[in-house]
């Protein structure tokens, strides 16, 4: 029986919830399955991974087949790093001691560094919402005279007070005497200038558009799409921002594509950077950066 790691839908529409388990592959994707090892949110930032990494390192030992995805999520979660170690054990590189505290400082470097990148997401959340704290602030400053958010409660003079006042202005003031506008001198017409020939414009040499299709994540159907909108090269979708992007898959009902990792995938291919982008290519899930 040839078994597969693969991912089991769950959740809601457009909210999917994942989970991790050992079926044979002539199974249904949502069907029967033999062992359940963890679950996966991509739904989160970054996504939520939960996962026995024994148990997983134990079926990939035995010649359970990862799916694409699965590899990414196992790959980012040291299975993959621990079964290379168990190799070199079997080889006699080092003992099984050395390759249990390789794997060991791995996890703690890499918890590591999910702790940091959750404290910069947390920090920049804080201070997203400082921002907007800021602007509320001088909004209403401009708008009440005060940071609060209601109108200061300042005695204020009465209509009737403010009018009296005005009317005394208006009686106080000097009539204006008028003023004669001086008579405009006459002005010379200059001749007119002779129209110059209009110039031939050369034609534009058109651009060949690239093969977009060769950014992990776009099809031929985006690929077209874009191409239309004004990204025809790898250079053009490099310099695109990802809003407008995603703009572009929303008013064609493909909003479900995530193109963050797009215009950096375009920008190694427009510099000929192949292998970086195959290599990088490696450990993202169908365009996505799986964390």
């Amino acid at each position: 029986m040839a078994t597969r790691i693969r991912l089991q839908r769950h959740g809601r529409k457009k909210r999917p919830f994942y989970h991790i388990v050992i079926a044979d592959q002539r199974a249904p994707r949502d069907g029967k399955f033999i062992e359940k090892i963890g679950t996966y949110d991509p739904n989160t930032v970054p996504a939520t991974i939960n996962i026995d990494r024994d148990r997983a390192f134990d079926w990939i030992m035995n010649g359970a087949q990862p799916t694409d995805t699965v590899r990414a999520i196992l790959r980012y979660n040291g299975v993959l790093y621990r079964k290379h170690l168990q190799r070199g054990v079997r080889k006699g590189a080092f003992s099984q001691e050395e390759a249990d505290k390789r794997y060991q400082d791995w996890l703690d470097a890499k918890a590591s560094k999910i702790a940091g990148r959750k404290d910069a997401l947390a920090a920049a959340a804080a201070e997203e919402q400082a921002k907007r704290d800021a602007a509320e602030r001088e909004k209403n400053l401009a708008r009440y005279g005060t940071e609060e958010a209601e109108a200061p409660a300042e005695e204020e003079a009465s209509t009737e007070e403010v009018v009296e006042e005005a009317n005394a202005v208006v009686e106080e003031a000097p009539a204006a005497e008028p003023v004669e506008a001086p008579a405009p001198e006459p002005v010379e017409e200059p001749s007119p200038e002779p129209e110059p020939e209009p110039v031939a414009e050369a034609p534009a040499e058109e651009v060949k558009p690239d093969d977009l299709t060769k950014v992990e994540g776009i099809g031929p159907k985006i690929s077209s799409l874009l191409i239309e909108a004004g990204y025809k090269t790898f250079a053009d979708l490099a310099k695109a921002e990802t809003e407008a992007i995603k703009q572009i898959l929303v008013d064609n009902s493909l909003q479900q594509h995530v193109p963050d990792t797009w215009p950096k995938q375009a920008e190694l291919a427009a510099e000929g950077k192949w292998e970086e982008l195959e290599k990088w290519q490696d450990e993202l899930d169908g365009g996505k950066e799986v964390e």
